[in-house]
């Protein structure tokens, strides 16, 4: 009898809130296989299950809403980047699999950096990296500085109250990111739905489905019409990779999609951040009273916040590989969980606390290793200007309804606020 089969037939146990762990048998099994279901969590509340999880130990088995069979999830900070810069855990074989997996679909396309590994995944990079390199974005940065005050202009010209997901963090992430994809005026309303659709996907996993094929079509065919293009943008930079044999244009269309999605995240991390500050007055006060602590401050912040839910993409165990008295097998597959590395008590001493004075620790909410976001510091500046503008242009900033009133996104992949209403001083 196999290891899944045997835990499906062990005797169900609580593990946290939501969670049905079910026990394993002998001393030194492996450990049991913890079910993890689909939740709506609002606000900034931290994962139960994931809680519950990481009291336990630094090594488990889970079972998410979707897919087949169990995975491997790792949860301590040095594990995790362990797993996720050792060559020994790869993503090249996940597509081809069923995947126990929290989104009801799943469908990768060729081309994704998600699933290149190696020479495969420098390949790719390297054709969109003239975009999002440091020197790139930083040279973006006055433009999108614009970006931000128009949209502050507007929303001091017609007062409080105002949602400030609508007026300012929705719309200039998807402004700015269809600027550096190189996506046209007319089209970017269509690509925010689809996009939307996407990130806050339908019960219906054939919708999402439609909707990732039409997002990827309309993206194949703007590569296409821009072979041989010598513009800076993601789009041109991928024509012309094609042009010269460097990726095809299936690979380009599944390079440029995350990218173009990539928005939506510092939309919700953004939110997730102003609605804690605004439910804490002595954090919004530090913030506002000393600019000088925000660099780190949105770090930890960054280090804080549940960006997603549950876990995001897995990997693949290439050989054996021994990790906390346990064999993960070749073949396995494993999970890291990034929210929780960002919660170990023995790199982040009292790690449920927010500490602006914490001593510096790298963070890992942008990822770690070969698959670190490729899209980082596209979108730190992003926070960076978002968080300056609210904090400078705002003055008495506060909630415009009770804290437990601010509606949350729901089976979101991606946390955050669907609207802050707030109010602030005029004059």
């Amino acid at each position: 009898m196999s290891e899944d089969v045997a835990a499906r037939t062990g005797t169900a146990g609580i593990s946290g809130a939501g969670a049905r762990t079910q026990t394993a048998g002998t001393p030194g099994a492996p450990p049991p296989v913890c079910e993890w279901p689909a939740q709506d969590l609002t606000g900034t509340r931290f994962d139960p299950v994931l809680a519950g999880l990481m009291d336990q130990g630094p090594l488990h088995r889970i079972r998410l809403p979707h897919g087949e069979g169990w995975a491997w999830l790792v949860t301590r900070y040095d594990d995790v980047r362990m797993v996720t810069n050792d060559a020994r855990f790869t993503r090249r074989q996940v597509p081809g699999r069923d995947i126990t997996r929290l989104a009801p679909h799943f469908k990768p396309k060729p081309g994704s950096l998600a699933f290149a590994d190696g020479g495969d995944h420098h390949r790719l990079r390297r054709v969109v990296w003239p975009a999002l390199s440091a020197s790139a974005v930083e040279g973006r940065r006055g433009r999108a500085q614009e970006l931000i005050d128009g949209l502050m202009d507007g929303l001091l010209r017609d007062g409080p109250p105002a949602d400030l997901v609508e007026r300012l963090l929705a719309p200039f992430p998807v402004d700015l990111v269809c600027e550096v994809m190189g996506v046209p005026p007319e089209d970017r309303a269509q690509l925010k739905e689809w996009t939307d659709q996407i990130v806050f996907p339908a019960a219906d996993a054939s919708a999402t489905g439609q909707v990732k094929e039409r997002l990827y079509g309309w993206l194949g065919e703007a590569v296409r019409a821009r072979r041989g293009s010598t513009g800076e943008d993601v789009l041109s930079l991928l024509g012309a990779g094609v042009s010269r044999g460097e990726l095809t244009e299936e690979e380009a269309a599944g390079v440029a999609g995350p990218l173009q999605i990539g928005g939506e995240a510092v939309t919700n991390n953004t939110g997730q951040m102003l609605y804690l500050l605004l439910t804490r007055p002595e954090l919004l006060a530090a913030l506002t009273e000393r600019p000088e602590l925000r660099p780190r401050a949105i770090d930890e912040l960054l280090r804080y916040i549940p960006h997603r839910s549950a876990v995001g993409l897995a990997r693949i165990a290439e050989e054996d590989v021994e990790l906390h008295g346990h064999t993960i097998k070749a073949g396995d597959a494993v999970y890291v969980s990034y929210l929780a590395a960002n919660r170990d008590a023995e790199v982040f001493p009292r790690p449920e606390e927010i500490d602006f004075d914490r001593a510096a620790q790298a963070h890992v909410s942008f990822g770690h290793g070969t698959h670190y976001c490729v899209g980082g510091l596209l979108a730190r500046m992003q926070i960076d200007l978002l968080m300056d503008a609210v904090l400078d242009r705002l003055p008495q900033l506060r909630l415009a309804v009770p804290a437990d009133e601010v509606p949350w996104r729901s089976r979101a992949l991606i946390r955050g606020p669907r609207a802050l209403p707030v109010a602030w001083a005029i004059g």
